[in-house]
């Protein structure tokens, strides 16, 4: 198979379902040897099959490409170390990480356990920042070693990492956090050869049917399916791909056929008294710069808080 990501090897973490198997098919149908991670949990992060992995690795080889699997844990040292020697047993090479596994636990804040707030973070945040991590000392060793590699990291965060989800504090938290990993690894790398990005896709997926149901719904038949998990995965081939050279520290939206390249936090409005202020004039300062500043969207789900 030949295009874009020709020659090229891409992990892939949660990559049974949903997106990440969107993202395997098509780096595969680019020309990429693929390796499909995925635990193979619930949506809620219980059990464990090794299932939908060897699934998408068999439609995979099926339509004649490259894939193996990967069912280890990726939110262990142990597991996110693995899926990269995995990667360099069978292909020989790593080039490309997308991070992508999560699984949902929402709830109220207040209803929201203490399990429920460690088990998300862990699988988002911490499922990033280890594979991440090892995939980066690998790149680091190439470039020591007089091989420079031409390496891609697309991770991926959400809406609710940049405005924010009611009911969603646990999966918010974790995805506004990986935006700032993404940004920090983007500086960190560089000079190893490697460009890191974030994604924060719109797409059907078994966490977003059930939270925005209505919204999700397949449409009838000819029309457009914007929610389709495939509609994301050009943008991802691309960011994996030698022909995004130049391309890092950014942060893209991406829904149906949209493509966004969002510009976070900026200095707005801003007051400078050259001397300490009271409370007083804080308060009279702040309120006439939030006059001056436009207005800020709403959170999602907000309307039904």
């Amino acid at each position: 198979m030949t295009g874009i990501c020709t020659g090229r090897v891409a992990a892939v973490t949660g990559a049974g379902r949903g997106l990440g198997r969107a993202h395997a098919l098509a780096l595969a149908a680019e020309g990429a040897a693929v390796v499909v991670n995925d635990l193979g949990v619930a949506a809620d992060g219980a059990g464990t099959s090794a299932g939908p992995a060897r699934q998408v690795v068999e439609e995979i080889r099926t339509r004649g490409g490259r894939a193996v699997a990967h069912t280890g844990d990726i939110t262990t040292d142990d597991g996110a170390r693995s899926l990269v020697t995995t990667a360099l047993d069978a292909f020989g090479r790593l080039d490309a990480l997308v991070n992508n596994a999560g699984f949902l636990r929402d709830r109220m804040l207040v209803n929201l356990t203490e399990d429920d707030w460690d088990a998300v973070l862990r699988v988002h945040l911490k499922g990033h920042f280890l594979p991440l991590k090892h995939a980066a000392a690998h790149w680091r060793a190439e470039t020591k070693a007089g091989r420079t590699p031409d390496a891609r990291v697309v991770n991926t965060s959400s809406g609710a990492g940049l405005l924010g989800s009611v009911g969603q504090v646990n999966y918010s938290a974790a995805k506004a956090g990986i935006l700032g990993l993404t940004l920090v690894a983007a500086a960190e790398l560089a000079r190893y050869g490697v460009q890191v990005n974030a994604l924060a896709p719109a797409a059907r997926t078994r966490m977003t049917e059930r939270t925005f149901a209505s919204t999700m719904a397949a449409p009838g038949a000819g029309v457009f399916d914007a929610m389709a998990p495939e509609n994301v995965s050009p943008l991802v081939v691309w960011l994996t791909a030698a022909d995004s050279a130049g391309v890092t520290g950014r942060v893209f939206e991406a829904e149906g056929g949209r493509i966004t390249v969002m510009e976070g936090w900026h200095p707005g409005p801003t007051a400078d008294k050259r001397a300490r202020l009271t409370p007083a004039e804080a308060g009279e300062a702040a309120r006439e710069l939030l006059a001056a500043a436009g207005p800020i969207r709403s959170v999602y789900g907000a309307g039904y808080a």
